[in-house]
């Protein structure tokens, strides 16, 4: 079975790029635009439901703290 990070779209990217400056909306739409249509955003959001920093599956840790307050 293929690991979802090996069909991520941000595979092989360097890891800053999803942890934008506060206030840096260019940066966060750089990063949104990679999870666009990424195959992996799922798996991806499942694993970042419990960060606090950075962007996992095109969401901010504030989208995925509301939504692990409703259960997701």
């Amino acid at each position: 079975m293929i690991d979802w990070k090996e069909r991520a779209a941000c595979r092989g990217m360097d890891p800053s790029v999803f942890f934008p400056p506060t206030g840096d909306r260019k940066a966060l739409a750089r990063a949104r635009a990679i999870c666009e249509g990424c195959q992996s955003q799922a798996d991806c959001l499942v694993t970042g439901l419990d960060q606090t920093d950075g962007i996992f599956a095109g969401t901010t840790p504030r989208q995925r703290k509301s939504l692990a307050l409703v259960g997701y």
